[in-house]
């Protein structure tokens, strides 16, 4: 599925948040969003899923307004791991990847096994099967994290977007679940949209760049094109050294100490 963004224009209140922007999405790929605090990343995942209604412009799903689209619709072609959840109730860890299923579920209408096979799977992909009868409201941050990551895969959308989604977890499980959107990729050809604020994760795992600043698009194309020191400088302002770095295969950004 192609998103395609035109002319995209978000406020709050008196505030631009989104600035006239425009830019596509294409299967296939992961896209890396970064970008100095309040430069409308997250404004953007929310309005590319339809959570936000722009103030002007639109975002097509292939050629199709978001608008338009049921909300049911919408969940069968994106899923969302939003920076700000909250789940107050303490539901199951197995409840909440169910959730997931919604989209599929007739109302009144129970599980079937396909849902219930596809929760397990989940479920053991993300290394979270020993934790499915705790309830949520009981786990730690990162393993909320995990939780909430696992419920947007069961949901199965051609379209991922991630908020900040590995910002509580450590460094193994985000590697995991950076593996894991890799392998789905290349098995889906689907399309992940992750916004991160570590820039040498961004270089090493996502196929494209997107640099915000002030709510406009400062550069966008191929990783390894987009991470220069100039880049860095023009949407952060720090100096950096960018090199390639043979162990992980990718550019890697270096700053000094003082």
């Amino acid at each position: 599925m192609e998103i395609h963004i035109q002319d995209l224009g978000f406020s709050h209140g008196d505030t631009p948040i989104i600035r006239d922007l425009s830019c596509s999405f294409f299967p296939n790929t992961f896209y890396g969003i970064l970008g100095p605090n309040g430069s409308g990343k997250t404004t953007l995942l929310d309005l590319i899923s339809g959570f936000l209604i722009p103030d002007r412009g639109q975002v097509l799903l292939d050629r199709t307004d978001i608008s338009s689209l049921t909300p049911k619709k919408i969940a069968q072609a994106l899923s969302l791991v939003s920076q700000n959840y909250y789940i107050n109730f303490p539901f199951s860890v197995e409840e909440v990847i169910m959730m997931g299923r919604h989209p599929y579920i007739d109302r009144f209408a129970h599980p079937c096994q396909t849902d219930m096979d596809r929760v397990s799977q989940v479920m053991d992909i993300t290394g979270i099967s020993h934790l499915k009868h705790r309830k949520i409201t009981e786990l730690s941050g990162g393993e909320k994290q995990r939780c909430i990551f696992a419920r947007a895969l069961c949901q199965d959308t051609p379209v991922l977007l991630l908020d900040e989604a590995f910002s509580n977890m450590d460094i193994n499980h985000t590697l995991h679940m950076l593996g894991i959107i890799r392998e789905l990729i290349n098995k889906t050809k689907g399309t992940v949209i992750c916004v991160l604020h570590d820039l040498n994760l961004a270089a090493a795992w996502a196929d494209e760049i997107l640099f915000l600043k002030n709510g406009t698009i400062q550069a966008k194309g191929k990783t390894s094109d987009i991470i220069t020191q100039e880049t860095i400088e023009q949407v952060f302002n720090v100096k950096s050294k960018v090199e390639f770095n043979e162990y992980v295969q990718a550019k890697q950004v270096y700053f000094k100490t003082i």
